[in-house]
């Protein structure tokens, strides 16, 4: 069966799957409410409300995968990020992250530059493997716009660019 679809067909497939299993659900839910009475018309409504939702998050998911066939690996394990590469790597907790940037002057893919409380950074190539989980740690950032994050990604700029930094309260 693996050899049935052409290979950039099953890429392109395996790629888009989410977004594609959002549509159906989008559809089934269209043909509730056009063939359907009572609680059946309902759901329909419900499912493709929620299948708009799930499409919208798709696409962006999408749109910030990079590949994964980067150097290193990228694993995100109870609010802990850890990237482990061939020549340098670190842990960092989701919570003590201060800053979010990218760099494109770094060898040989641009890299997300993590910096933590404590100072200690993290560089992780956009492409990465595992650095797709990248999308839902840095949308769970307060105050982070995900448009923005998606905007350099595909606009890959000059010189390194701070997309998020966090807050500092003032004291007085």
């Amino acid at each position: 069966m693996a050899e049935f679809l052409r290979p950039e067909i099953r890429q392109f497939l395996l790629r888009w799957r989410e977004v594609l299993l959002a549509a159906v659900v989008g559809l089934l839910g269209v043909w509730w409410v056009l063939t359907g009475l009572g609680i059946n018309f309902w759901l329909g409504v419900v499912m493709i409300a929620v299948a708009g939702g799930w499409g919208f998050a798709a696409v962006q998911r999408v749109r910030f995968a990079q590949g994964g066939d980067g150097p290193g690996v990228v694993q995100v394990r109870e609010r802990r990020l850890g990237y482990f590469g061939p020549l340098d790597g670190g842990v960092m907790d989701i919570a003590d992250m201060n800053r979010l940037e990218l760099d494109p002057a770094t060898y040989p893919t641009p890299s997300w530059i993590l910096t933590g409380m404590g100072g200690q950074r993290v560089a992780i190539p956009i492409n990465a493997v595992g650095s797709d989980d990248l999308f839902d740690v840095f949308a769970a950032l307060p105050g982070i716009e995900t448009s923005a994050v998606l905007d350099v990604l595909s606009h890959t700029p000059d010189a390194r660019v701070t997309i998020w930094s966090r807050t500092r309260p003032l004291l007085h």
